[in-house]
């Protein structure tokens, strides 16, 4: 940098500085400025050699986080210079929290020491719970010493969010994804309303930078219809409160970019149909006897101009929010038929919802009760001291229900992953990696073992254990839910079937050549048509698995020789006039030839209903009846309505399916004599039978002898079969019976 470019910072850095004296929301007094002097000189010269990404000075950002603290939260000078220090014991070592003690304090001292814990702990490697959720856990126990050490910390945030276009994309996405998760709420909880907006918005921006432009570009292009709408809608009411002789300011205000697209997200609507986008807020001056008398009459005032929807009045007066929020909000119906929520506060009131507790205190008598961040506190620090706590269970609480169709969860290392409501260990292998989610073999939820259908929860940390004779099956359709994740299963079991199917087709060549038969383009059309298959891929995959054995070849080869014949008499017995469509739903009906009820797929006896006279294929439900058992109903039937919004108790999930491909559950016992690597060798066989899939293997040895266990899913029986002779053919085995 030259000279001139020196001068110039640092005639920006006094002028920050002074402007930091002025938006002081207290009146400093002279020993104030002092210590606030004091702090900026050793902020100063403790980052004197430091530059932020962007190029600039790094003493600019205390002082912002400094101004942020005095002017939107209102914390008073002790604050301040805690703020204008937060970062120099742990960028300067030539600083310690001892020297910060000798120099301002212990009060000063214990901030600027719990800020540095917090910013130290995102360093600390290898913890055995979730880093983000631990980091948290051990940012409120700082609450003990100094509640200032979060606020501080929120504030600082804010300024890093607010800063943060010269990072990586990554880095963006990793620091706003934490802001949403943790900071937001937590501004939201302490009563930083205006901040947490913000934070919100900004981690929209960096999250999801193209929603969050479009709503800012939409917003913008109707700033000046929506500012004209807000004066035709003040006119109305401002004759009736100057009338009453009351002393207020009315404001109108956008709604924030993050709570537009959640509403967009719940409704399922776009931003021209959402239909509350701004607020009018009224701010009335009154002493404290007489506040909930004029909030109620200003509500009556606005309410005999614009019809008010009564599902929509908050009374946050009579009883405000834990965070100590008071306002009465109610939503009318304003010109040009368009809802309107106003806010209706004392200056009072207003301060506290702008500033938060720092308000508060403002405002607190001697005589109050105990105030509610002094309450929280307390709650905290009894959890806090419950040996049983866990981190996690610390981040849901702060939850909030901000998000209401996304969940939040950590990655073994600690990492943070976004996932939609409903998700499972499935979707949340295949997020992390296509390479990981197919070589999935189980999953562990907080340190348990959890079938792969599990839901996770927000706050949830997730392990993926994985082996590389894993492969995805046909049920890991069932368990996902996400369109990344089914779209990768539905690729990977193609790729799966075509394997199979290429081992089919030689198996079935050389079985056709014992049958004296050739394997060609017409044999293999007349076997998808005898076995009412669609291709022949289907052909081959199911030879392929054992699906089709061969009897069932056989009895192929003796109706080939009458297919002539067959052929004739189908072509004389057809009546005149028959639908082809007839013949195609004749086919639906021979392949999907069993209906399962329930999610364990039972086979359960049942009626056709004769309202809707479903037949094999159609999208069906079962309707328990009082007397006639279970009913099965075509889901578009005329009566399906009415039975699923009066009777949903009732209603049961029904599908058909081909016999040929669902899954038999059977158990094995096997007895012998004990050897080393028995164990290893009978589930090595298990593994190469293609598509046996083993639940459960259990195994007892006594003086050389053992018995065993093992409960399977396999397509038919002689699948089965070969399992049973390939487990024969083990040394030591001397027994296998199928129970």
């Amino acid at each position: 940098m030259t000279e001139i470019d020196i001068e110039k910072e640092n005639a920006d850095i006094a002028n920050a500085y002074k402007q930091l004296l002025k938006v002081s929301y207290r009146t400093l007094s002279t020993d104030d400025k002092k210590l606030i002097r004091k702090a900026f000189d050793v902020a100063v010269e403790a980052h004197s050699h430091q530059r932020r990404k962007s190029g600039e000075a790094y003493i600019f950002h205390p002082i912002a986080v400094a101004k942020i603290v005095a002017e939107q939260i209102g914390l008073d000078a002790t604050s301040i210079a805690a703020a204008l220090l937060h970062d120099v014991v742990e960028d300067n070592e030539n600083y310690s929290v001892k020297d910060i003690e000798d120099l301002f304090g212990e009060t000063v001292a214990k901030i600027v020491d719990g800020l540095t814990k917090i910013s130290s702990l995102s360093k600390e490697k290898d913890m055995d719970v979730s880093l983000q959720a631990e980091n948290f856990r051990k940012m409120l126990l700082t609450l003990n010493d100094d509640v200032r050490v979060i606020i501080i910390k929120i504030a600082d945030r804010l300024h890093n969010m607010q800063t943060m276009d010269s990072m990586r994309p990554d880095k963006q996405e990793k620091i706003a994804s934490e802001t949403l998760y943790i900071y937001a709420p937590l501004a939201h909880r302490i009563g930083l309303y205006n901040i947490k907006t913000e934070l919100e918005d900004l981690g929209l921006k960096y999250t999801e930078p193209e929603i969050y432009n479009d709503i800012l570009h939409n917003i913008k292009e109707s700033k000046e219809q929506q500012d004209a709408y807000i004066e035709e809608f003040n006119d109305v009411i401002k004759k009736s409160l100057d009338k009453e002789g009351l002393n207020y300011t009315i404001k109108g205000r956008p709604k924030s970019i993050f709570s537009i697209k959640r509403k967009m997200d719940k409704q399922g609507v776009t931003f021209d149909e959402v239909y509350d986008k701004f607020a009018v807020r009224i701010i009335y001056k009154s002493d404290r006897d007489n506040e909930k008398f004029l909030a109620w009459k200003i509500y009556s005032i606005v309410t005999d101009h614009f019809r008010p929807n009564p599902t929509r009045l908050r009374d946050w007066i009579s009883s405000p929010k834990t965070t100590g929020y008071e306002a009465l909000h109610i939503t009318v119906m304003g010109p040009k038929g368009r809802w309107v929520e106003v806010q209706v506060r004392s200056e009072r009131m207003n301060e506290i919802a702008e500033k938060g507790y720092a308000a508060h205190y403002k405002y607190k008598n001697a005589d109050d009760k105990e105030d509610n961040l002094d309450m929280w506190i307390n709650r905290l620090q009894e959890a806090l001291e419950h040996a049983s706590t866990n981190a996690v269970d610390f981040v849901e609480q702060f939850k909030l229900n901000l998000y209401s169709k996304e969940i939040f969860v950590f990655t073994p290392k600690g990492e943070l992953k976004s996932l939609p409501k409903g998700a499972t260990p499935l979707d949340f292998a295949f997020s992390i990696h296509t390479e990981v989610g197919k070589k999935t073999r189980g999953a562990k939820v907080n340190g348990k073992l959890v079938p792969l259908s599990h839901v996770l929860n927000s706050g949830d940390q997730v392990d993926i254990i994985t082996s590389e004779s894993a492969k995805p099956n046909p049920n890991w359709l069932d368990y996902a839910t996400t369109a990344r994740a089914r779209g990768k299963i539905k690729s990977l079991l193609k790729e799966d079937t075509k394997i199979i199917a290429e081992d089919g087709k030689e198996i079935l060549r050389r079985k056709l050549k014992q049958l004296k038969i050739t394997l060609n383009e017409k044999s293999v059309n007349e076997m998808v048509s005898h076995f009412n298959l669609k291709t022949s891929l289907d052909l081959f995959y199911r030879i392929g698995t054992g699906s089709i054995d061969n009897t069932m070849l056989k009895e192929y080869a003796a109706s080939r020789s009458n297919a002539l014949v067959s052929f004739l008499k189908s072509k004389i017995n057809r009546k005149p006039g028959t639908n082809p469509d007839d013949i195609h739903k004749e086919e639906i009906t021979n392949k999907y030839d069993l209906l399962v009820f329930g999610k364990e797929e039972e086979k359960l006896d049942y009626k056709l209903a004769n309202c809707c006279n479903p037949i094999p294929g159609d999208s069906v439900f079962g309707f328990i009846t009082i007397n006639d058992g279970i009913k099965v109903h075509k889901k578009n039937c005329p009566n399906a309505l009415s039975l699923q919004s009066n009777y949903a108790y009732r209603i049961i999930q029904a599908r058909w399916i081909d016999s040929s491909q669902q899954e038999f559950a059977a158990q094995i016992i096997l007895s012998g004599i004990d050897n080393l690597g028995l164990v290893n060798e009978i589930t090595k066989v298990i593994s190469s039978n293609m598509h046996v899939n083993m639940n459960s293997i259990s195994f007892q040895s006594d003086d050389g002898v053992f018995k065993g266990k093992i409960n399977v899913k396999v397509h038919n029986k002689s699948m089965l079969k070969k399992l049973t002779d390939n487990l024969k053919k083990i040394n030591g085995i001397d027994k296998v019976i199928r129970v």
